[in-house]
């Protein structure tokens, strides 16, 4: 009997696959907001397989993709009154994209100006009637990330996004959540890492609570007995036994918010139980098992604070099983749409989700700098509620907060200010930076943001900018 040997081997060529997986630079359409009504969220659109988009008003938002005569077409319905059935469209020139107005009845703006033709650039914002949508010449994308993504319902709150690099991040922290992984949670003050820590532990499984702690709050005389509990009579007070925030979390997760305020005896102590597995309370001898998955937050420079001294490095290696930076709410503008309807729809402020926004407020959304992130943006929404006193929220009920133009100070912040264009930065000295960083990581862009204390969004865009070639450096 003759037997044939197969080979196991793979047949595929690994740098082709490994090409295949680097997110693309693609451009796109976002509907970033429906001003008259919020509650319909907000969609993005794919351009890279399209030649043109007709848009028009239509009963609900609907987007439909047809090729006629080898032409590929977007046919894009918006509810909207003040939009005539035939607004305008978008026409492919070559690598740009060219807005045409259709000889609509109420016109067409592009950055607040009425046109009848223009050649879009990146981050224009294209107003047709009470809806405002914009142009990305070139964001980084998945090849398996969907093109067109229309997010016009609340789900999984904390992880919905239209911008497709800020997508990946997130579906990417979606499957660590089913992991018994700990996840470090990165970013400003206000970016949602409370929300984000909640949506872990749910998407987690884990029949136990989440007990969340704010280290920054916690007493110093009492810190370990806060944490790890006491047995009666352990010191003057301690009438009974008390199990502590970390028994509390046993079988679900324990969530350290402003983890970089926990004092060193503190995190020495943390660390005996993350490594064992065990605690054991103030005035006890026995140690006591726990079950628990960890979820940490700050908006503090981890690494400097570990080189200065300030954080243990044992401690912050078990906390950074998964890193996870919050993207600045100035830099995913484009989600504004489906943040507002979230905010008004879980206001305490009486009819809040049925409300609208004049094209003034919704424009004044559009362009603020919101340097304390969502939760400035939820404050001003729900205090505009409030002075509501119709079916729009206008300009003069959005108010500005004196903290909002206030920038988190650089040594506090994860993320340091970044620059919008090259007239803030040397461009040379940046790209060389970032083609050395490259050059030492290997082509990894995690490695070069953690090093620069940036986001990854933000070294894509600069890569894309630089026409920096990241497989040069890979392999």
């Amino acid at each position: 009997m003759t037997r044939k040997l197969i080979s196991l081997g793979t047949t595929q060529d690994p740098v082709r696959e490994q090409r295949r997986a680097q997110p693309l630079a693609r451009p796109f359409l976002f509907v970033v907001l429906h001003c008259g009504q919020p509650a319909l969220g907000g969609a993005r659109y794919g351009l890279a397989e399209l030649d043109v988009v007709d848009i028009g008003r239509g009963a609900s938002r609907v987007a439909s993709r047809i090729c006629e005569g080898g032409v590929r077409r977007l046919d894009l319905r918006l509810p909207d009154a003040t939009i005539s059935k035939t607004q305008g469209r978008l026409v492919r020139s070559g690598d740009t994209w060219v807005f045409e107005d259709a000889g609509s009845r109420n016109g067409s703006y592009v950055n607040d100006r009425r046109v009848t033709k223009i050649a879009l650039s990146d981050g224009d914002f294209i107003e047709l009637g009470n809806v405002i949508l914009r142009y990305r010449a070139g964001l980084p994308s998945s090849p398996t990330s969907a093109a067109d993504l229309e997010l016009d319902t609340p789900e999984a709150r904390g992880l919905q996004t239209l911008v497709p690099p800020l997508a990946d991040e997130l579906d990417a922290l979606a499957r660590i959540a089913r992991a018994p992984i700990p996840v470090l949670l990165l970013g400003e003050s206000g970016t949602g890492k409370e929300v984000l820590a909640s949506n872990i532990h749910t998407r987690s499984g884990r029949a136990g609570p989440l007990v969340a702690v704010n280290c920054g709050a916690l007493t110093a005389s009492l810190l370990e007995s806060q944490l790890f509990g006491h047995v009666k009579g352990a010191f003057t007070g301690a009438i009974r036994d008390e199990p502590g925030y970390v028994r509390r979390a046993d079988g679900g997760t324990l969530f350290l918010d402003e983890v970089g305020d926990l004092p060193l005896p503190a995190q020495a102590a943390l660390l005996r139980v993350l490594e064992e597995n065990e605690v054991v309370p103030v005035g006890g001898s026995n140690p006591i098992k726990v079950d628990l998955r960890v979820v940490a937050a700050t908006h503090k420079p981890l690494d400097k604070m570990a080189i200065r001294g300030e954080l243990r490095v044992d401690l912050l290696a078990r906390l950074s099983g998964h890193r996870h930076t919050l993207t600045r709410l100035r830099d995913r503008i484009e989600d504004m749409g489906i943040l507002v309807r979230d905010l008004l729809g879980r206001s305490k402020v009486p009819g809040a989700s049925e409300l609208g926004f004049t094209l003034q407020a919704g424009k004044w959304l559009l362009s603020q700098p919101w340097s304390l992130n969502i939760r400035e943006l939820s404050q001003v929404l729900g205090v505009a509620a409030a002075l509501a006193d119709g079916p729009l929220i206008e300009r003069a009920h959005l108010i500005e907060r004196s903290l909002g133009t206030v920038a988190p100070p650089e040594e506090e912040s994860v993320v340091a200010p970044e620059p919008e264009d090259e007239r803030d930065t040397a461009p040379d000295a940046l790209r060389g930076r970032i083609v050395a960083l490259l050059e030492k990581h290997r082509g990894n862009v995690s490695g070069v943001a953690r090093d620069m204390g940036k986001s990854r969004v933000q070294i894509h865009r600069w890569i894309q900018r630089f026409s920096i070639s990241v497989d040069t450096y890979r392999g």
